[in-house]
Formats: structure tokens, C-alpha cells, sequence
């Protein structure tokens, strides 16, 4: 139990930076910059091409987990097939970039500390794959799901046993994942936090003391589930999805966590 709860220690929440850039007019765009305010170091800047100013840079204000600063970018040709490098991002923080034309055009893309640079295609990008790729950073770096997971495994006994609890745990975090982002039912994200640190501990306990279920503990898992995927929901409501692309944005996220 105590290797079970020196892990919960190291889960961490999902703390992506979000640029997105707004063309009111040919070559002019709003722009606003949200960065993580929880992060120790110095908060992450973009570096735009040279032939763009930007402008009427506003004091940050902190709007969540989120330092928040909006400005104008006027620049002296199409923005696209050009280069934009976002400096300040770390191993827990990637940043998404999004775009929207004057003429429609839409472009989605995620940057990271080992690849700060983002080239925008000419083209459009019309499905934001980069948050399946969230989905995975979230995955590989943020252990709090596998640490659920893998205490599950220890409590049940027989495959099939397992493959059942696990896909209650799943289906409830669907549900819960789509009303919050959908702003149909919401959950204050701090509440959420706090209880899944709880479905942690009280797993941890369940584990150490060698507790063993012979029958689907899926009420259990799906009652977890649902607290789990208004934990996710949170963070990402306060990173902001693209609208338009809301239904494959979350899919996209949501398929690499249960592949």
C-alpha cells in the first residue's frame, strides 16, 4: 500500500498552456495567451514572425489555474506558412494553438518543450488531432488513472471480472467527461480533485488490506468513474476547446485514455 499511495503523490493534473488567435480583419487578429499559473517558473511567451506586431498587451489577470493575457497581432502577410515558437514550456506543460481565419480557415496544433516550433500549413486543419496527442501526453505523465486502474487489478479476481469493472469505471467517465464539457452538468474542478485524491487513498486502503472481490465491484468503479471524469472535464473547460470541433476534440482526447 505504501508504493500505492507514493505514486498518488506523483499524479499530477492536466496543465497545458492555450494560445488562440482571432482574425478580425486580413492579417489582424486578437489574440489571448493562457499559461498555467501553478508553474514555478517564469510564464511562457510566443514569439510571433517577424513581419507580424502585436500590440496593446493587457496586464495578466488570473482567470482559475490560469494566467490570462490578451493583446492585437497585426502582421504584413497571411499568417500561414509561417513559424510561431512558444519559449517557457516544461515537461508538464505543452501548449494548444488555435487559429481562426477571416476567410474560415481553422488550424489546431500542440507544441512542446522539446518542440517549441509550429509551422501553420496553408491548409486547413480541420480535425484537431493534436488533443488525441494531449491525450497521450496526459496519459504517460499524469499516473493518477493508472494508479485507479492498477488497484483495480489487485481487487478483482479473474480476467473477465476485470474487463467488466473496467469498463463500468470507463463508461461512467464518458458520461460525465461529455455533460461537463457540453456544459450540461458541471463540477467545481477543485471539489473534483479533492475527491478523486479520496477514490486514491481509499483504493490504496482496500489494496493493503488484501481485500478481494469475487463479483463485479462495478458500482464501486462506476461511482469513481464518474468523479474521474469530472476531474478531466474541468482542466479541459478551463483550457478551452475550439467550438466548432467540440464532439471530435473530446473523442480525440478522451479514445487514447481507454485504447
Amino acid at each position: 500500500m505504501a508504493k500505492l499511495l507514493f505514486l498518488i503523490s506523483l499524479a499530477h493534473e492536466l496543465n497545458p498552456a492555450r494560445l488562440t488567435l482571432d482574425e478580425i480583419e486580413t492579417n489582424s487578429f486578437e489574440v489571448v495567451w493562457r499559461f498555467p499559473s501553478n508553474v514555478l517558473t517564469k510564464p511562457g511567451s510566443v514569439v510571433y514572425p517577424s513581419s507580424c506586431n502585436e500590440t496593446n498587451n493587457s496586464m495578466p489577470k488570473i482567470e482559475g489555474k490560469y494566467q490570462v493575457t490578451t493583446s492585437s497581432l497585426i502582421c504584413e502577410s497571411d499568417l500561414r506558412n509561417q513559424e510561431l515558437v512558444v519559449k517557457g514550456l516544461s515537461r508538464m506543460t505543452d501548449a494548444l494553438i488555435s487559429i481562426q481565419f477571416f476567410d474560415g480557415g481553422k488550424f489546431e496544433g500542440l507544441v512542446s518543450v522539446n518542440n517549441p516550433k509550429m509551422l501553420i500549413p496553408g491548409e486547413s486543419n480541420l480535425y484537431p488531432t493534436n488533443y488525441f496527442w494531449l491525450g497521450v501526453e496526459h496519459l504517460l505523465s499524469g499516473i493518477d488513472h493508472l494508479i485507479f486502474v492498477l488497484g483495480l487489478i489487485f481487487l478483482v479476481v479473474g480476467f473477465k471480472t476485470l474487463i467488466k469493472t473496467i469498463t463500468a469505471f470507463t463508461v461512467a467517465h464518458s458520461i460525465t467527461l461529455a455533460l461537463s464539457v457540453t456544459n450540461t452538468f458541471q463540477l467545481p474542478q477543485s471539489s473534483a480533485e479533492a475527491l478523486i485524491a479520496l477514490t486514491l487513498i481509499y483504493l490504496a486502503i482496500e489494496v493493503g488490506e488484501s481485500k478481494k472481490y469475487q463479483q463485479t465491484p462495478w458500482l464501486l468503479a462506476f461511482g469513481f468513474g464518474l468523479l474521474h471524469g469530472f476531474g478531466f472535464a474541468g482542466a479541459l473547460s478551463e483550457i478551452g476547446f475550439s467550438d466548432s470541433s467540440l464532439l471530435y476534440s473530446l473523442l480525440s482526447f478522451h479514445n487514447f485514455i481507454f485504447i
